[in-house]
């Protein structure tokens, strides 16, 4: 049995909120470990014992509300660490709808998101720290906010969001495409690297190396097979609480997780989780811009994703 096999039967059981999935799990857990150990074909360099660390984690529910679920866990021995991951579960059937914005000036998305009447936000891509502007293409209905530098089309930016009247979908990105979609109807965001493109690993040999294997902090947008959207984060930088991870750790995270596309946006220090209603200036995750594992440590940022 391939790893690809394996990864589509647990993928079909993360539900990880419903007593369906903890029956289960508690009935079946030894015949899914069979299955895994079954499997010879993983990517990369994540291991069987990674996926059954991400399947079997204790993974909280802190809120189940209106087509919005926003649940948590901090596994141990994940990717060669202690991982601290957020997870915000969009169901588009519930009439929630995502939305790509830009700060005009650098701010913290927990100031900002409640502009745009914000249930929830995730930074969004890559942006110049001094001037503030974003350096991949950002477009936001008929506007042209800034467009990809050849530097990051070189470096990691082979991926898109396109947002259409709320609805989502991730994209392939290139020079090429870049120039057809100015014209376009609707608002884009690129980033990356891509990761997942129908269920299947993205190429990412042609990003710079250093990125791609470096463990940091990580955000990333995701579409599920079941057709809800994941706004993930995945700490990092504080080697007792939070490690990080690296792009084929993030893709294959996502890929257990039920992942059918799936973009990275910009992490480390920008890597931030805001939720309305929650505490700490509703931001969920733990943000290192300050160097604390604390809720403290937002960064200001030039673009993000939400859902409304």
């Amino acid at each position: 049995m391939t790893g690809e096999v394996y990864l589509c039967v647990i993928s079909c059981y993360t539900k990880y909120e419903s007593k369906t999935y903890r029956l289960f799990m508690r009935r079946n857990l030894v015949g899914i470990i069979v299955l895994i150990l079954l499997s010879v074909r993983v990517v990369n360099a994540q291991t069987v014992a990674d996926s059954i660390a991400i399947v079997t984690a204790p993974w909280e529910v802190v809120m189940d509300e209106n087509g919005i679920v926003h649940k948590r866990a901090s596994i141990p021995f994940l990717y060669q660490g202690t991982q601290s991951i957020n997870i915000l579960e969009i169901n588009p059937k519930t009439g929630k709808k995502i939305g790509i914005a830009f700060t005009g000036q650098l701010e913290k998305i927990s100031r900002i998101a409640r502009k745009h009447q914000a249930i929830g936000a995730i930074n969004g891509s890559y942006f110049d720290m001094t001037k503030g502007n974003s350096v991949c293409f950002l477009k936001v209905g008929s506007q042209v906010v800034d467009t990809t530098s050849l530097d990051e089309l070189k470096l990691r930016v082979t991926g898109a969001v396109y947002e259409k009247k709320g609805k989502v979908k991730l994209i392939p990105w290139d020079r090429q495409i870049e120039k057809n979609y100015k014209k376009n109807k609707g608002s884009v965001l690129a980033s990356g690297p891509l990761m997942l493109k129908d269920g299947e690993y993205y190429d990412w040999s042609q990003c710079n190396a250093n990125f791609i294997e470096t463990k940091h902090p990580r955000s990333a947008i995701c579409l599920t097979e079941e057709g809800k959207i994941l706004f993930v984060t995945v700490d990092g930088r504080s080697p007792e609480n939070a490690v990080g991870i690296n792009i084929p750790e993030l893709a294959h995270l996502l890929h257990v997780l039920g992942g059918k596309d799936a973009l990275n946006l910009d992490g480390g220090g920008s890597t931030a989780l805001w939720l309305s209603g929650a505490p700490e200036e509703g931001i969920v995750n733990f943000p290192c811009d300050n160097r604390n594992y604390d809720h403290q440590g937002e960064r200001k940022v030039a673009n993000f994703l939400y859902v409304h």
